[in-house]
């Protein structure tokens, strides 16, 4: 399934992607699956999946948030919803077609995210923006290098007490593979030790990590080491 763009829009998306960073991870272009492909996952309660991610995140009134791999904005507007308008949320994707979704649920839900392209590799961002980085069943889209690369750009993002939450998939047998980890099986998934693993050499501490309680997803909160 591709979701259909219009004629007048192709050469302006086409130049666009042209103009970005190449990516060495696995970039989604079909929002409509893709959203048919969570809500299936999670048998249309994708609101207590990303409700769980804020609490695990522990998203505040008032803080700066990148949604890093928004896919199609739906955990960006309910962390813009939970800082409130004094905070700041920016959703970062390096689809176009994933974001123009974002956007157009943004607009409809009366919520003001900042929608953004780039890549996980580089951030477009300067340093010491955000409170907190999000990223939600993305990493294991990434090869290795690309992946500390994405760890070292979070640490450079961060506030001095920061904090980034990856949430990803664990791996089960085959008998236990959710509707969700079996969509993304070809690209693999990411051990919770390799999270931890990986953060720490980006100078990143964990503070807490375990299972989601959601399907076989589990997650790794890691904050910027006091003092360093």
């Amino acid at each position: 399934m591709t979701d259909a763009v219009s004629k007048t829009e192709k050469p302006r998306l086409q130049a666009t992607r042209d103009q970005l960073p190449r990516t060495s991870g696995i970039v989604l272009h079909s929002p409509r699956l893709y959203d048919l492909t969570v809500w299936l996952a999670f048998l249309g309660k994708e609101h207590l999946f990303r409700q769980k991610v804020l609490n695990l995140g522990r998203i505040a009134s008032g803080e700066s948030v990148i949604d890093a791999g928004c896919g199609t904005g739906t955990l960006a507007i309910a962390a813009k919803k939970r800082v409130g308008a004094a905070g700041t949320v920016y959703g970062l994707d390096a689809s176009m077609e994933m974001l123009a979704r974002a956007e157009k649920k943004s607009r409809r839900s009366g919520v003001e995210v900042l929608f953004k392209r780039g890549v996980a590799e580089a951030l477009p961002f300067p340093d010491a923006q955000f409170n907190a980085v999000l990223s939600t069943v993305m990493l294991h889209h990434l090869p290795q290098k690309a992946r500390l690369q994405f760890a070292t750009e979070i640490r450079r993002v961060l506030k001095p007490d920061g904090r980034v939450l990856i949430v990803d998939f664990e791996g089960f047998s085959d008998q236990k593979r959710s509707i969700l980890s079996h969509f993304h099986r070809p690209h693999g998934h990411v051990r919770a030790q390799d999270i931890v693993a990986l953060l720490a050499q980006a100078g990143l501490k964990t503070i807490e990590s375990g299972p989601v309680g959601i399907r076989d997803l589990q997650f790794v909160l890691a904050t910027v080491p006091c003092c360093s």
